[in-house]
This record gives structure tokens, C-alpha cells and sequence, in this order.
């Protein structure tokens, strides 16, 4: 059985941001009624560097899909041709653990983290929320915007970065891009001044966003940190939202805006109110009044990644794109 590569290039011209939403709806749904299997991610740091390899598993039973997402961080990446985040998933026949696709991990990690975003804003954000504050401007940054465009209209973007040439380059590129105007502003708090939509999408280590700058009735998407000693938000504000996250095991373990108030002891694990998954399955409400502050803590889940690649598989050869190697093991 031939192995199917596909590179960046490939994930992005057969997976839309639409379509990506469409999966990530369903592989949440499936493991929220538990149909899935997605085990605490493991990571290896570098000695005497900031790097880190992690390995990612899961299975979906619908659709059955096996796969493991092998990924390095390497912040130091920032600023430079290389996203920060690198890597490779790997599928496998459920039936025979034979591989049957590589594919580039970076460009699956950047459609598919904004993507579960998109789910969570449009069931969590107010159906009026127009005013969009993006901090950072990477390939996340990116990557939202186009998602809190496809379910939100938008009459107002904001954006800042420390970095003002990235900054400068991101209001360039994604103004033409979706012919919006994107306002480049010099502060976190003159970017989210009445913002009623934000999105964290920085490689800080320390808070970006203190609860006191948040409005009312504000959704807010923190997808930048996924380790338990970094954080974007700071005590107060995650104290002040109705918290929801894409899966508890891995917030409680691995979210630095929930594990450092935990530990400061300023919250405890009953603060977060469910997953997303919770809301898709009509288990919980969601967003209960308008002037609530909501926040979708996203940490990233392999089933995700799993999802993405079985669908990328499929239509890779649907229409005849990748290439195939003689890959997997046979007796002789």
C-alpha cells in the first residue's frame, strides 16, 4: 500500500477554512460522546534550548481515523521564514496500522486551531459581535481573522504586535487579502478598547490581556500559549469569564491560565463551565446573556489533527494531488 505525502503547499489548496470548521464540529461532537480517543499529549524538551518535540495520538471512530501528530515549537523561530510551530502527521489504516498519508503539520496546526475558534465563537459570541481585536501577528493571527470573518460580520479589525514591521506586514498582506481595513494600533489596550470579539494568537509567555481591559459582553479566543508555565491572560481575566475549553483533561494539565491561578490558588478546576463539545451536543448552554464575558481556552487536540488528515487523504486522491511512496512494513 502506497504512503501519500503532502506537502504545505497541498494542505492548503485542498483545505478551506470553511470546510475545516465543518470537521472540527464533528471530530468535537465524536469525542464528546465518547467515540474518540485523545490521551494527554507528550513532549520532550531540548536541553539548554527553548525547543520542544511532542507527540500527539488519537482515534476517531467517526470517521475511523488513527493517526499521531509529531510536532517541534521552536519560539526562537519568530522573526524569522520559519513558523515557530513544525511537523508532520501521520495517518494510519485503522485496520492494519499500515501509514497511509504524511502530512506538513504546520499548515494543519494553523487551519485547524482557528477553525476549532470559529466553532467556538459562533457558539459562543454574541450573534451581534462585530469588532474584532487580534493580538499578534503570526500565522495564527492570520488564521483567525479569516475564521472570525466567516462567522462574524466584521465592520471593525484591530490588530497589535510589539513587533511593528511584523505588525505593518500582517495589516498589508490581510487588509488586500479580504479587502477589510485592518487599523494597526500601538497598545493591547487601544486594540481592545469595546472590542466585543478577541483573539490572543501570541508566543508570550506572560499575559497579554488583563482582565481590566475587557468589555462586557466580550467573547475572547486565547489559543497562543499550550504549555502550563505560559499564559496570554492574566488571573483577573480569566476570573471574570464564563471559561470553556476544548477538552478538560488537557486544560487542567496543560493550560497556564488555568494551571497558575489554580496554583495561586485563585480558582479551582470547577471554574471552567465545559468543552465545546458540551454546547455542540446540547449538554450545556453556552453563552447565557449578552453582557457575559465568555473564553474558549484552546490547547489543540490531536483528534483534530486525525480529522483534518483523513480528510485530506481522501481528497488528495479524489483529486489526484501528493505524492505516494512504497512505505510500511511487509513480510518476506
Amino acid at each position: 500500500m502506497a504512503t501519500l505525502i503532502l506537502s504545505q503547499s497541498e494542505v492548503r489548496r485542498l483545505l478551506s477554512m470553511q470546510q475545516c470548521m465543518i470537521l472540527m464540529e464533528r471530530a468535537l461532537l465524536t469525542l464528546a460522546r465518547g467515540d474518540a480517543v485523545n490521551p494527554l499529549r507528550w513532549g520532550m524538551r531540548l536541553p539548554d534550548n527553548p525547543g520542544l518535540l511532542g507527540m500527539m495520538p488519537g482515534y476517531l471512530a467517526d470517521p475511523p481515523a488513527l493517526g499521531i501528530k509529531v510536532v517541534t515549537v521552536f519560539p526562537q523561530n519568530h522573526g524569522t521564514e520559519f513558523d515557530s510551530h513544525q511537523g508532520v502527521v501521520v495517518l494510519f489504516d485503522p485496520k492494519t496500522g499500515v501509514p497511509r498519508a504524511i502530512l506538513d503539520g504546520s499548515e494543519v496546526t494553523a487551519i485547524r486551531t482557528a477553525a476549532v475558534s470559529g466553532v467556538a465563537t459562533r457558539v459562543l459570541a454574541r450573534e451581534t459581535a462585530c469588532d474584532l481585536a487580534i493580538i499578534g501577528s503570526g500565522v495564527q493571527a492570520r488564521t483567525h481573522l479569516e475564521a472570525m470573518l466567516l462567522v462574524r460580520h466584521l465592520r471593525r479589525v484591530r490588530a497589535f504586535s510589539p513587533n511593528a514591521e511584523h505588525l505593518e506586514s500582517f495589516v498589508t498582506r490581510e487588509s488586500r487579502r479580504h479587502d477589510i481595513e485592518i487599523e494597526p494600533m500601538t497598545s493591547v489596550a487601544a486594540t481592545v478598547e469595546g472590542a466585543d470579539l478577541i483573539c490572543t494568537t501570541t508566543a508570550s509567555k506572560t499575559p497579554v490581556l488583563p482582565g481590566r481591559l475587557i468589555s462586557d459582553g466580550a467573547h475572547i479566543n486565547a489559543v497562543g500559549a499550550s504549555i502550563k508555565t505560559a499564559r496570554e491572560l492574566d488571573t483577573d481575566a480569566v476570573l471574570k469569564a464564563q471559561l470553556f475549553v476544548d477538552r478538560m483533561e488537557s486544560a487542567v494539565n496543560e493550560a497556564g491560565e488555568i494551571v497558575i491561578p489554580r496554583d495561586e490558588g485563585r480558582l479551582d478546576e470547577s471554574h471552567i463551565v465545559g468543552e465545546i463539545g458540551d454546547i455542540l451536543t446540547g449538554k450545556l448552554a453556552g453563552r447565557t446573556s449578552n453582557a457575559e464575558i465568555t473564553l474558549f481556552k484552546s490547547l489543540g487536540l490531536a483528534v483534530e489533527d486525525v480529522a483534518v488528515a483523513h480528510y485530506l487523504f481522501e481528497q488528495a486522491h479524489e483529486q489526484n494531488v501528493g505524492t505516494e511512496v512504497d512505505l510500511g512494513g511487509r513480510k518476506q
